[in-house]
């Protein structure tokens, strides 16, 4: 879907001295031009400005002079741009942004489409793969997205290749045919054609032209999408690693992350520490190793990536984005939790507070239930025991390491060596077999009301867990688990409701940012406990 000043060609038959009508007269199409006047940054990534007196497309705070009303469409995808035959500006660089909240935020089956393209399904699936993850055909996928984002999926995939590309390509110092792989490319010549056509330049045209721009120095441009880093060049001990920065949208509480992984850290699977984290997971490609560490000056998150094959690397950015959140509309979830007096103080001691997301969402499943009715510390206990019994041992970053069990392993062995109550066992074992089968899928692409029902239809799955899956996998920006006794401790601490009714009706006026006043509560729980 786009915002035009530009009527389709079949509506443009009209008579000479005919006045076209004033695209200003179109409050949407004039919210974004007011914002791309302003040049305000924080709308880069929310919509792209077309621009078809020039041919080209740009972020909302481009610095080149304001084109007219007349010439401009508003899209929601740079790929729409390419489709409408636009390239990227030079000048702005406009997809070295942080991503769209949309995709996060919404619940429709375009979000959903673009979470699992973001994730490289298209790549390792293709569409027909794609649209049977999410339940429909590929040809009514097609066109769905066509009509809500202005491109079809095989485009859309192919305008996150050619980003990914583009911001390896001046942003590190890999060699460009490991940039191809990379950024999912099936051959050379495909990488090749693609940044050409979406660029007007070679990759080697485009890495040399950052490296003028920088002095020839080799370091991120601010913003950039990828890489404030170089990644590693192929030799001893440095095969399949790759270092890159990812940005997020400003404010930005790294730190409050940081500090939620670090409470949960798994001994054997996790390092974590201020400002820092480290851990094993499994990528489609193979295990991977990961550090991630905050960045003083800049809102942002550097990645060092230990991998099995360079494939990795998309699926690797998506997850780490939703981990840490890092595309949240921070400006706009600040303003409406802090309009309540009582919230505020809290608001504005965490500015940028973020929702953390999951790297393996069956993991989280397990976490999920062990930590059922327990402290946070009982709960990292239980884990870590379960994954020295049951996860992997690899090599990966000169050292032995363990990878989190699978759902398989689990459902096998778990009975075994998980100890507690036996229905929670019983239904620790249940769910497993049920993801390790796919009777139950937990993703990122599920539709939110699906997932909780299908949850909520397993013996020993209550509403907190289905709710707390929901905010975490889905990243349901609206869930306030008033049953979490964490939770309404936090609330008490501030001067809210602790009942679970009233704090319930109090949350309403949060609305649609309850997930995030429950990490602030949740957040004052955790602040009391070490004072």
């Amino acid at each position: 879907m786009t915002t035009t000043a530009r009527p389709h060609p079949a509506q443009r038959r009209v008579s000479h001295g005919t006045t076209r009508p004033d695209p200003l007269a179109d409050p949407a199409f004039a919210e974004k031009y007011r914002a791309m006047l302003a040049r305000d940054a924080r709308f880069d990534g929310q919509f792209i400005t077309g621009v078809h007196s020039t041919g080209i497309y740009c972020r909302p705070s481009c610095p080149a002079a304001a084109p007219k009303p007349g010439n401009v469409t508003f899209y929601r995808t740079a790929a729409a741009a390419h489709e409408a035959g636009l390239r990227a500006c030079k000048r702005c660089l406009p997809d070295a942004v942080p991503g769209s909240p949309e995709w996060d935020l919404d619940d429709d089956l375009a979000a959903r489409a673009m979470r699992l393209i973001a994730d490289g399904v298209v790549e390792r699936e293709g569409v027909p793969g794609l649209a049977s993850r999410l339940g429909y055909t590929p040809r009514h996928l097609t066109r769905v997205l066509t009509a809500e984002l202005g491109a079809g999926p095989l485009a859309l995939a192919r305008a996150h290749r050619a980003q990914t590309a583009r911001a390896l390509l001046t942003s590190t110092s890999m060699r460009v045919s490991d940039v191809a792989f990379a950024a999912g490319f099936g051959s050379i010549r495909q990488f090749n054609d693609t940044v050409r056509a979406v660029y007007e330049r070679s990759p080697l045209e485009l890495r040399a032209s950052a490296r003028a721009r920088r002095g020839g120095r080799v370091a991120a441009a601010s913003g950039a999408l990828l890489g404030a880093t170089d990644a590693a060049q192929p030799g001893a001990g440095d095969a399949g690693v790759v270092r890159l920065r990812l940005p997020a949208r400003p404010p930005f509480d790294a730190a409050g992350v940081f500090a939620w992984l670090a409470t949960r850290a798994l001994d054997g699977v996790e390092v974590a520490a201020p400002e820092r984290y480290e851990r094993t997971l499994a990528l489609p490609g193979g295990p991977a190793l990961v550090r991630l560490a905050s960045v003083d000056d800049a809102a942002a998150i550097d990645v060092e990536a230990h991998l099995t094959g360079l494939a990795d690397l998309a699926p690797l950015v998506a997850r780490v984005r939703r981990l840490f959140d890092l595309d949240a509309d921070a400006d706009a979830i600040d303003a409406a939790l802090g309009a309540d007096p009582v919230l505020a103080p809290a608001v504005a001691e965490a500015p940028g507070i973020r929702m953390p997301g999951s790297l393996d969402p069956h993991e989280l499943v397990v976490r999920a239930l062990v930590g059922q009715q327990v402290s946070v510390a009982a709960a990292r206990t239980a884990l870590t025991r379960l994954a020295a019994d049951l996860g992997e041992r690899i090599e990966l970053g000169g050292s032995t390491r363990t990878l989190f069990p699978t759902a398989a392993a689990i459902a096998e062995h778990g009975a075994d060596v998980l100890r507690g109550p036996a229905a929670r066992i019983r239904t620790i074992v249940d769910v497993c077999g049920r993801l390790a089968s796919g009777d139950l899928v937990v993703a990122p692409e599920r539709e939110r009301g699906e997932l909780r029902s299908d949850l909520l239809a397993v013996p020993g799955i209550g509403p907190w867990t289905a709710g707390y899956l929901a905010m975490r996998v889905t990243r349901e920006p609206d869930e306030l688990l008033v049953s979490d006794l964490a939770l309404r401790n936090g609330a008490a601490r501030l001067g809210l409701p602790s009942d679970a009714r009233a704090l319930a009706a109090r949350g309403a006026a949060w609305a649609p940012w309850r997930s995030y006043a429950s990490m602030h509560l949740w957040r004052a729980a955790a602040s009391a406990l070490s004072t």
